[in-house]
This record gives structure tokens, sequence and C-alpha cells, in this order.
């Protein structure tokens, strides 16, 4: 098969289409003819640049990542229904073990030996790729390939973020970096729930970046005044939860103000690892919360499966599909910041 992969860590450049040899699957698995993969930003952009977290765990070279990815199931191993072949699919890329403490509690997020698909074995970037048969889920006709990849990379983390900060009808909810993959599925799928939905991003360097999102108001991250203006759109009561996939000190200190009490904020990314300047004490006088959410669980995949089924939809505005092969310039959009929402590599 043909596959784009990496033979040593570096620039965009380093993704090479190759022939490699096409993947058997084995018990308990599946193979699927791809059709659409994610461009992530850590799990694929940052991988290929040698960065952490990931890039330590790569094995050997050559190496394919692509972590979720859309396609229809070619061939499958025993003890897999042999239905499934033929049947368009959307594929999760978490691998667990299925026995440590926090996989039986349904909490795969924190397995003691998680890894994804990508990065712990072959990925996505390829014509065929091989995936534990408990990792697809059915498509209904009406989603595309494109945006089964896109849901199952950003859905299940969004829906996890959002049942973290307890995010329902009538809760006013702040979303970082509204104008990304993460951020835009996030703010879709709150005012999916009946929230009411702020995004922050910034709107100075690229004024349009959260057109076409459902947003009640869309502010600009690097106003001096940001604070005031997020009280503002938020009301007297203020922010019930932030999603926060930044970790960025100077927006903390402008959202920590109208955070609400009870509020909370959720966290599931970190573009730089400055420390946020934290004080405990507002935290337990107004009986706000700090979380951090991995990513999605099996249970919140089959919950964002539920919520596609009743009509949710990732934003269209802010995906972005592309032919496979241009991979190497999807990697340098999204390395040099000038990429929104969530690249797709198309595979004809």
């Amino acid at each position: 098969m043909k596959a784009l992969v990496i033979n040593a860590f570096g620039g965009p450049e380093v993704l090479t289409a190759q022939e490699v040899p096409t993947p058997e699957p084995g018990p308990g698995e599946a193979r699927v003819r791809v059709r659409a993969v994610v461009v992530a930003r850590t799990k694929d952009v940052a991988t290929r640049a040698g960065r952490p977290p990931f890039a330590p765990r790569i094995a050997a070279f050559p190496h394919i990542l692509g972590a979720e990815h859309a396609g229809v199931v070619d061939a499958v191993g025993p003890g897999v229904d042999a239905g499934l072949v033929g049947r368009r699919v959307a594929v999760s890329a978490i691998l667990t073990c299925g026995e440590c403490r926090a996989c039986r509690m349904r909490r795969e997020e924190a397995c003691a030996r998680f890894g994804l698909i990508g990065i712990d074995r072959q990925g996505g970037y390829a014509e065929y790729c091989v995936a534990p048969a408990a990792n697809l889920t059915v498509l209904p006709d009406d989603v595309t390939d494109a945006e089964a990849a896109s849901l199952a990379a950003n859905g299940p983390v969004a829906r996890a973020q959002l049942d973290a900060g307890d995010v329902r009808e009538g809760r006013v909810v702040l979303v970082l970096g509204a104008g990304g993959a993460l951020g835009s599925t996030a703010a879709a799928l709150a005012t999916h729930r009946g929230a009411t939905v702020i995004g922050v991003e910034r709107l100075s360097r690229r004024p349009g970046l959260l057109d076409g999102l459902p947003l009640a108001a869309a502010l600009d991250g690097e106003a001096p005044d940001l604070t005031d203006r997020i009280r503002d759109a938020a009301g007297e009561w203020g922010v019930d939860c932030v999603i926060d996939n930044l970790g960025l000190p100077t927006l903390w200190d402008a959202y920590r103000p109208a955070l609400a009490p009870m509020g909370r904020v959720v966290v599931s990314g970190a573009v730089n690892h400055d420390p946020v300047p934290m004080r405990l004490l507002p935290f337990y006088l107004h009986s706000q919360s700090l979380i951090g959410v991995r990513t999605g669980n099996r249970a919140q995949i089959e919950a964002l499966w539920r919520d596609v089924a009743n009509g949710f939809r990732p934003p269209a505005p802010h995906l972005r599909t592309m032919p496979w092969l241009d991979a190497p310039r999807a990697h340098h959009a999204v390395e040099s910041g000038t990429a929104h929402g969530q690249a797709v590599l198309e595979i004809p």
C-alpha cells in the first residue's frame, strides 16, 4: 500500500510517500480502507517535529502518523463479526489495556497503559490501517468521511470537557481558542446542549476566525479590557464553565475574575509550559473547580455518536479538507499558526 511515512523527526518535508506492506488484522482487529484522517496539532505535528509528549514513544522508523480516521472496513481478524466488512466507520485512536483499575471503572482515559493509533502503532496516513474492532463506530449515511474523522478526533474530548464542566441548558460557557479544531467543536456542542457560548480568539490578527460558529459573543483574546468584555457577555452571575485548551497566563488572568461562584475551569491542553499564577484562596471561597480532561473515554465516545444521531455536526466553516499528499502543507499551516479549525486529509 501507499503511505505517508517519517524516517526521522524534522520539518514537514520529512513526510514522504512510500510503498509499505499492507497490514493484516489480528484477533479482535479490523482493517480499514482509510478515506479521511485528521491532522492533529499534538499527535501529528508535534510528534513529526520530535517534540513531546508523544515523540519519545515512537519505537522505530519508518513510522506512519495519523490518529482518528474514517473509511470502509476492508477485512477483519479472528473473533470479529464479518458483517463489518464493507461498512463505513469512524475509528477512535485510543488504545487501552482493559484490565487496570481505570479501565475497570470505565475511565479508559486514565488507563495505566494508555496508547494511541499513530503513536504506539502505525496510523492512518495510509491507504489501510488496522485498529481494534472495539474502536470502530458504524456511520450514519448522512455523515461524510471528513465529518466522521473530525468528530472522532474532537467530539469525545469536547463531550468530556462539557460533562466535566456540567454544561447544560442555561449555563454560560467561555471557550478559549474557539477557532481551533477542539475549541470550535466544544463551542458547537455546548450550543447544541442549550448553553450560551462566548468564544475567544486572536481576532485583531485574524478578524474572521470565529465566523460561522454559534456564539453569543466573539471576543478578541488580546483586547486590554478582555475581563470586562467577558463580564459583559456573561451577565451578572459570571461564567459557569471555562474550556481552556491554551493554558496562557495572560488569558488566565483575564478570565479568572469573571468565573462565577461554583464555576469550573476545564483544561485539556497548553500551547506552552509557562506556569499560570494560581491562587487557591478564590477557589475554595467561591466553591470553584479546576479540572483536567485528558480525552474522552469509551462511554463518552458512545454518547458523542448519540449526539450525532440527534443532529449534531462539526461546524462546517471550521472543517477543511485537502488531498492527503498535501499533508506537509497542512502540517506547515498548523505549525505556523495560519490554520484554523480541523484539517482533514482525504485519500481517494
